[in-house]
């Protein structure tokens, strides 16, 4: 079932960074002002007061203890998904933080815009936060960070590779080469594609790795069939696809899908791997056990978990390392459902 789209022109309670965008200054500045501070100068006060005023923003109390030190406290901001990444990213979050003496305080939003994200991040500052992970996977979230203020400790993860600032992402274009790859060393002429949303950066990626895997090999580029993440559109994808006598191979933008194609094949008679070779992306859990057992690529979660704390963790202390931008490099999971083709 579709989810209801959120009102575009609905009013948004004003947030800290409203405040501090329109009167020119660090959010750390609103919050002295908010706090009394004397180590203010009159003018900025003044302009501070002003913009408040004109926003008519209303101070959570907690922002009053904003700048009483630094919190044990880190705020993510994440998309309302049971995807299976962005859920594992999340929870290796979690994990990486606790084994560091930090708590978690996750702030779920329905879509990934510049008003959610807005509205994500004044409440982790609200509620002390010291740094903030944004899970970004979408053009619209990356669009909506670029309206953050820089001087908030913040880390984009899965967010645009063109980003110019800090950034941990998993090599989405490369586990996409990999996969692709596998295929045509297996014998396969060439590498059909279904896709995941064109708005996610990693969908956008994992289609890129397999068109240049194929280009760089000098195999013909079929048509990509696009679908969502769920099983159940990569079930109507591959509907389509075992009409087609011509395509042997499958590279499917992750594994639910990949679930949807070998149901189809097997309904439509097209045995996997005898006639058709399926390669998924994300190694679900029962991706193990599905029939045939699934060749995926995995992201190492946890990895970019703990990179992503320690770019964070650079952040707030204000000297950041050397790279601010990390990328994890996948594998390739080798299992049933690839062979070589027939004859």
């Amino acid at each position: 079932m579709s989810q209801t789209p959120p009102n575009p022109g609905a009013a948004r309670e004003p947030a800290m960074t409203d405040v501090a965008r329109l009167a020119g200054v660090s959010h750390q500045t609103v919050s002295r002002v908010l706090n009394g501070h004397p180590n203010v100068r009159e003018q900025t006060r003044l302009r501070v007061r002003a913009a408040i005023e004109q926003l008519g923003y209303r101070p959570n109390r907690a922002a009053r203890t904003l700048a009483t030190g630094r919190s044990q406290l880190l705020g993510v901001v994440a998309q309302n998904s049971t995807l299976f990444g962005p859920s594992s990213l999340l929870a290796a979050f979690e994990l990486a933080a606790a084994s560091r003496g930090f708590v978690v305080s996750v702030r779920r939003v329905r879509v990934l815009d510049r008003g959610s994200i807005a509205e994500a991040v004044d409440h982790h500052l609200e509620q002390r936060a010291a740094g903030i992970v944004v899970i970004a996977p979408t053009a619209a979230a990356d669009e909506a960070l670029a309206a953050v203020p820089p001087d908030i400790p913040l880390v984009a993860v899965d967010g645009d590779p063109a980003r110019g600032d800090t950034l941990v992402t998993v090599d989405q274009q490369e586990g996409a080469r990999l996969a692709t790859r596998h295929l045509l060393d297996a014998g396969h002429r060439t590498v059909w594609h279904v896709s995941g949303p064109s708005e996610w950066f990693d969908a956008a990626d994992r289609e890129r790795g397999w068109r240049l895997a194929l280009e760089e090999a000098g195999a013909e580029v079929p048509p990509v069939s696009p679908a969502d993440w769920s099983a159940a559109s990569g079930y109507r994808a591959g509907l389509l696809l075992a009409r087609m006598p011509e395509v042997t191979a499958v590279f499917a933008a992750n594994d639910h899908l990949a679930l949807g194609i070998l149901r189809a094949m097997s309904e439509r008679g097209r045995a996997v791997p005898g006639d058709v070779s399926v390669v998924g992306f994300d190694d679900v859990p029962e991706a193990a056990y599905f029939i045939p057992p699934l060749t995926t690529v995995r992201p190492d979660f946890a990895t970019v978990a703990t990179e992503t704390l320690d770019v964070l963790l650079s952040c707030m202390s204000g000297e950041p390392t050397a790279s601010t931008r990390r990328t994890i490099t996948p594998t390739l999971v080798e299992r049933a459902s690839v062979a070589a083709p027939r004859g």
